[in-house]
């Protein structure tokens, strides 16, 4: 997803400065014939790139849903143009500017096979269960139980949309198994992750539910917030997306290269497997469960903290301040829930410390994932998408 959505957001952006420069371009440099319409050449960009970046995922089902979701959307704006000239114009520099993205990355290793054997060691990552039932629900029941095998382990390995390449922001070690801050963080996630914990208050029960949506979904709805309390241009709204949605799929490439290089194993695995990790204040319960669904892929640090804090990076310096309040409610699978921050680095550090009421990360694991997702963000603010200057 996030792969998909930076491509689209950055495609449009360029396609919206060839029309009118304000803005650097990632990739398209070259002008659109005068008076090509703006919104034709949003639509084009992002229909042509959203439908170019679906092979290679998902099953011919959800092809097929997505592109008659692509269709209906692209007819309806299109339909808003009246001008047949200036229509096509946008829409032809809207088709330049995604084939100049799909080209760019047809090789980007994100399709790469990548051999993958997980480990039985302790502190290693292997398959693991989840709650009995699946939390939230899954229909397949074998999905339902976990154990699946590791998640897109090429991931790490995929030319970056803004870092110069998937280390530049590596991560050090995750602590050692007989460490005082592994032994904190097991404690607390045994404490408060639990399927039952009674421990765990029913406002960070919340949290967990409210942020397990994903962070693709979550941010972008946030950057709409915002963006339509401050009335941003379509130009200055594209750049917010291009750089949010590049500094997610950022995160997602980055952690991919920490998860993989050190192979940690998750919370679930750890504390069935506690009497065997060396460390004695690291009680083992062999039928512990988690609170949430632990997606199956080595975890750290935690990839949805990584984007967190990239997205929060890129949202403060692109409006000033990181002092901007919003109230946002969130989407499947836990919709409805609505909450409200005072900032962008509350809303980061809730997004972290959500994966651990959810059972699913280490509290270092979040920590050190926030401190990644910044650098990421910093940097692709400070280089990309900078205002023109003729």
């Amino acid at each position: 997803m996030t792969r998909g959505l930076a491509m689209a957001h950055l495609a449009a952006h360029d396609a919206l400065n060839a029309i009118d420069r304000r803005y650097e371009p990632y990739l398209y440099d070259r002008r659109a014939e005068p008076g090509a319409a703006a919104d034709a050449a949003v639509a084009a960009a992002m229909r042509e790139v959203l439908l170019g970046a679906l092979p290679g995922f998902g099953t011919p089902e959800q092809h097929a849903k997505a592109k008659e979701r692509l269709e209906a959307a692209y007819a309806a704006t299109l339909a808003k143009v009246a001008d047949d000239r200036v229509r096509q114009d946008g829409v032809a520099v809207g088709q330049a500017a995604a084939a100049a993205m799909l080209t760019f990355r047809k090789s980007d290793g994100a399709t790469t096979t990548v051999a993958y054997t997980p480990e039985s060691q302790p502190g290693q990552w292997r398959p693991h269960p989840n709650p009995v039932p699946a939390n939230p629900p899954i229909v397949d029941a074998a999905a339902a139980a976990g154990n699946l095998p590791a998640m897109l382990p090429q991931w790490g390995q995929q030319m970056p949309f803004t870092m110069r390449a998937p280390w530049q922001f590596r991560l050090p070690p995750p602590p050692t198994l007989t460490s005082e801050l592994y032994t904190r963080d097991y404690n607390e996630v045994k404490r408060l992750g639990s399927k039952q914990s009674p421990a765990r208050t029913a406002d960070q029960s919340e949290m967990a539910r409210f942020w397990y949506e994903g962070s693709p979904q979550g941010w972008n709805r946030i950057a709409r917030i915002i963006a339509a309390k401050r009335g941003l241009d379509r130009w200055e709204y594209a750049r917010l997306l291009g750089l949010l949605n590049a500094v997610l799929a950022d995160g997602y490439i980055a952690g991919a290269d920490t998860r993989y290089l050190y192979n940690f194993w998750r919370p679930v695995t750890a504390i069935r497997a506690g009497q065997s990790d060396g460390n004695e204040a690291t009680a083992g319960d062999p039928s512990w469960e988690t609170f949430m669904n632990t997606p199956p892929l080595p975890e750290y640090p935690s990839t949805h903290s990584v984007c967190g804090g990239a997205a929060a990076t890129v949202m403060a310096r692109f409006f000033g301040t990181d002092q901007m309040s919003f109230t946002m409610t969130s989407g499947p699978p836990f919709a409805g829930i609505t909450r409200t921050f005072k900032n962008f680095s509350e809303a980061q550090e809730e997004n972290g410390a959500s994966r651990v009421y959810s059972g699913i990360h280490f509290r270092n694991s979040t920590v050190a994932g926030i401190t990644q997702g910044e650098r990421i963000g910093r940097q692709a603010f400070a280089q990309y998408l900078q205002p023109y200057r003729p």
